[in-house]
């Protein structure tokens, strides 16, 4: 039997194959994971923003007496630090003499059925999400 001395060691085709593989493998079982926890996030963030508005124009309401235009009458007064992307507020029912009820709508992509796993009053589909928030006159 006759030995090279000087022969390099590394590793096989077939061992960095193997290696190979099993990082696919775990990629397989992780992306799926990581990408609805980032949609489980998004939806999260929808149903905060329809909350928020919603506390905002009640608290709008109630300190002024008066309903807002628009989102951006609640940042300029300071109940709201900021517009969200995608959302509207528009005044829907007046002629009550005890409530009022405002639409809030919003054109973000999160999925409708997560987003109501969170906030289940909201009503549509992905991108066309709708709010209706009742604010009650005080008399």
């Amino acid at each position: 039997m006759r030995r090279i001395r000087n022969m390099v060691r590394g590793f096989t085709l077939i061992e960095v194959l193997i290696v190979l593989a099993v990082i696919a493998a775990l990629l397989a079982i992780v992306t799926p994971i990581a990408l609805d926890a980032v949609a489980q996030a998004k939806a999260a963030q929808v149903a905060a923003n329809f909350r928020n508005i919603r506390a905002a124009v009640e608290a709008y309401f109630y300190t002024t007496g008066a309903t807002p235009n628009d989102l951006n009458d609640l940042v300029s007064k300071g109940y709201l630090s900021s517009a969200p992307q995608k959302f509207s507020i528009n005044i829907v029912d007046t002629t009550s003499d005890a409530t009022i009820t405002i639409k809030i709508h919003s054109t973000e992509t999160a999925d409708a059925t997560r987003v109501r796993q969170f906030l289940p009053e909201v009503i549509g589909t992905s991108g066309d999400m709708t709010l209706y928030a009742t604010v009650v006159k005080w008399k």
